[in-house]
């Protein structure tokens, strides 16, 4: 049997039956294992290589498509199975919202016993030229310019790029044509294996970040601006934002509309905005206009320092820099405020939602990066008389299994 242990390179035959989370292929080997397979396609037979298993699961990768599905395409970059950024170019671009919802669908009703409203609709974009965020590692110097890489799939090692299909052509301009003198002014020595944020703002424009930047050149280079609608908002390429400004005005004006019917219902209020894990102020500053008093909550202290930019000043805007669970412990919400939460991959914390589901709020808008932790803090806020009223995903990242969700839950 293959373990973690030792590396398997068995072949076996295999059928696949289905996509799960994170894009793999669900196939049955011979003793009833389940094995999740890389670069398989539903309805495909395929030779894997096992390469890892446990007790009840194996993982492998597949070496042959042998019964080909018809929503199999040609991977667009020749680096595709070799970088870590993409794992789904072997899919149709057309047919990969379709699969995911497949998978959201299932993911929702196994986690949390429920199905998903027949309403529900995932939103996308552009399929390539997207991406106007990345993280690259700087593998030198040659005929003047940068050379750059992405992480390999599964490893720390680094594959070379000159290029890349889902990035947008400001992002790779700047791959192209950077050069050491002028990224790397000011520093004595450039440490080994170092990586660099990028962020193309929308304009072409790309801000840049590294550790040891100089502080005179990090104000120089490192801050953006990006405008969504007629709103500037002010960030950094060393803290989190959207990845995908083309898509972004979409999950804006969802969220935007889940606030209106909370506040036209009478189930959520304008005399209060409560913003969690509110990064730089987004969603808050965007919505400043309709509320009375506005309190953003996030614990890292530079995104802090961009929400009091991107909110105008007044005496009714509080910026507070704490973990989200904290503040809501030693803070009364006894109105039913509006409540956005936006937290991590691993969902709201215990403490946290305890917190929520104690207060006055009886309706809150959760966008999530991580389907399946948000199915199972829906499950959660059910138990607590929370009823899911609207749900949507947004395809941010093609050719990639990754989705960003919106739910609104009223009580």
């Amino acid at each position: 049997m293959c373990t973690d242990a030792i590396f398997c390179s068995v072949i076996c035959e295999l059928s696949i039956e289905k996509l799960v989370q994170g894009g793999e292929g669900l196939a049955r080997l011979p003793d009833g294992r389940v094995c999740f397979v890389r670069g398989g396609l539903p309805g495909e037979r395929c030779r894997v290589e096992l390469t890892a298993g446990k007790k009840d699961f194996a993982r492998g990768r597949v070496v042959e498509v042998l019964e080909k599905s018809a929503d199999r395409a040609q991977p667009k970059c020749p680096l595709y199975g070799k970088c870590g950024g993409c794992s789904l170019q072997h899919l149709d671009s057309a047919k990969q919202v379709t699969y995911l919802e497949r998978v959201e669908r299932e993911n929702f009703k196994r986690i949390a016993h429920e199905e998903l409203p027949a309403d529900f609709v995932i939103h996308q974009g552009e399929p390539w030229g997207y991406r106007n965020r990345a993280r690259v590692v700087y593998l030198g110097e040659r005929d003047g310019h940068c050379r750059f890489g992405f992480r390999k799939q599964e490893s720390n090692g680094v594959v070379a790029i000159e290029s890349c299909p889902v990035l947008t052509s400001g992002l790779n301009d700047f791959l192209k044509n950077a050069k050491p003198s002028e990224i790397f002014k000011g520093l004595k020595r450039i440490p080994r294996d170092l990586e660099l944020n990028l962020f193309d703002d929308g304009t072409g424009r790309v801000a840049y970040y590294y550790r040891g930047m100089p502080e005179a050149r990090k104000r120089e280079s490192s801050v953006s601006c990006v405008k969504i609608g007629a709103k500037q908002i002010k960030s950094d390429a060393s803290v989190f934002f959207q990845s995908n400004l083309s898509l972004l005005p979409r999950l804006v004006q969802s969220v935007r509309e889940a606030v209106d019917e909370g506040i036209a219902s009478g189930a959520a209020s304008d005399e209060w905005l409560i913003d969690l894990f509110s990064g730089v102020g987004f969603f808050a500053a965007l919505l400043q206009d309709k509320f009375k008093r506005i309190t953003t909550v996030e614990r890292d202290g530079l995104c802090l320092q961009y929400a009091k930019v991107n909110l105008s000043a007044t005496d009714s805007v509080e910026n507070v820099s704490a973990p989200a669970e904290e503040w809501l412990v030693k803070n009364v919400v006894d109105i039913p405020a509006t409540l956005i939460v936006d937290p991590p991959r691993t969902g709201l914390p215990p403490e946290a939602l305890g917190a929520i589901v104690k207060s006055s709020v009886n309706r809150v808008i959760y966008v999530s990066c991580d389907p399946v932790t948000l199915a199972r803090d829906f499950a959660k806020f059910r138990q607590a008389g929370f009823a899911l009223k609207r749900a949507e995903g947004f395809a941010f990242y093609p050719q990639t299994p990754h989705l960003e969700m919106m739910f609104v839950l009223a009580r």
